[in-house]
């Protein structure tokens, strides 16, 4: 198996001048995106529960917002804003794999002047931190979206309600006598774009992308390095690729590590995207962590934490599992 992330750089081909096909394949997206879209229909549920404790009100614990949640909307609350991130799932994926693997190529080239050299952790950290800051600029809108709409728990607008001897009629008519405007209950993805859109401007799509790129810049790097790691320790052999088992096990470590130790940004971060549901709080970055740690300590920057290592888990390993052995099957057609 030709191991994009773990030896690409032991099986690319050197070459001077590689075309711009020979490093953006076909295969490389479609394999993003079957383990992207995977991992997240696997983590989802969990991400709602990290990111209510994380921006919400109200929950004792992890144990207290699962029930109250299943309680209020069944299991359909758990799924709240997943359509967005599936979607876009395909774009992100596919820049994030594919500019991690050409920015060790790029790397190699530039140090050892052969694009197929093998990089050391040096290498692999600055591709993976230059891999994070790229990747905030699809993924802040997308996880903006997925977290006003997973902090949504009123009925959607177009959802009928019935009052008693006057049948059915659209909520939307009621007339929200209380409801800000910056309290929009959003029908969908496309609707809370509008939303945001005609409400803050484009710059609303990348409210807490300040915070995002101090999760990912180092989040990359404790995600990629370790799936590296993990890998070769599991498979000494060099010259043979990964057994799914170790791709599988090496990707969930990985995957754990890199959201536990992410956690404290991503709080800031999530507090920051949600802010505008409960009425603006926080000016920036700055005033959002000192007022945080004013009214709920320090221990509310590691709220969430061992839902962001659980989760982390199972859609890491559902990643890169699907993401390698889908890269296999098309390289193998």
């Amino acid at each position: 198996m030709e191991n994009a992330l773990y030896s690409s750089k032991n099986t690319e081909v050197s070459e001077t001048s590689p075309s711009i096909m020979s490093v953006f394949r076909l295969d490389d997206f479609l394999a993003g995106w079957i383990g992207g879209a995977s991992s997240v229909i696997v983590g989802h549920p969990l991400d709602t529960v990290k990111t209510r404790l994380q921006a919400g009100k109200g929950y004792k614990n992890a144990f207290d917002c699962i029930v109250t949640t299943y309680k209020k909307e069944t299991v359909t609350g758990f799924f709240k804003g997943l359509s967005f991130p599936l979607a876009s799932i395909t774009v992100y994926n596919s820049m994030v794999f594919g500019f991690f693997g050409n920015a060790q190529r790029f790397i190699s080239e530039v140090r050892y002047g052969d694009r197929g050299h093998s990089c050391d952790m040096l290498d692999l950290t600055l591709a993976s931190m230059l891999t994070g800051l790229v990747s905030v600029g699809v993924g802040a809108p997308v996880d903006l979206v997925k977290i006003r709409l997973q902090m949504q728990t009123q009925p959607v607008l177009s959802q009928n309600v019935t009052l008693a001897g006057n049948g059915s009629f659209p909520i939307r008519s009621v007339g929200l006598q209380n409801q800000p405007r910056e309290g929009t209950i959003y029908r969908g993805p496309l609707h809370c774009i509008s939303s945001i859109l005609q409400t803050e401007g484009i710059q609303g799509l990348y409210r807490g992308a300040g915070a995002m790129i101090l999760r990912d810049v180092p989040g990359y790097a404790l995600y990629f390095i370790p799936y590296t790691l993990f890998c070769g320790w599991m498979n000494p052999n060099s010259n043979s690729p990964p057994h799914p088992c170790s791709i599988w096990l090496a990707g969930g470590l990985a995957g754990s590590i890199s959201w536990f130790t992410a956690t404290p940004a991503d709080v800031i971060k999530s507090r920051l995207q949600a802010d505008i549901m409960h009425q603006r709080k926080y000016k920036g970055i700055v005033h959002c962590i000192v007022e945080s740690y004013k009214k709920e300590g320090l221990h509310v920057f590691f709220r969430g934490a061992s839902i962001s290592a659980i989760r982390g888990f199972p859609m890491s390993a559902t990643m890169f599992l699907g993401y390698e052995m889908s890269l296999k099957f098309f390289r193998s057609l």
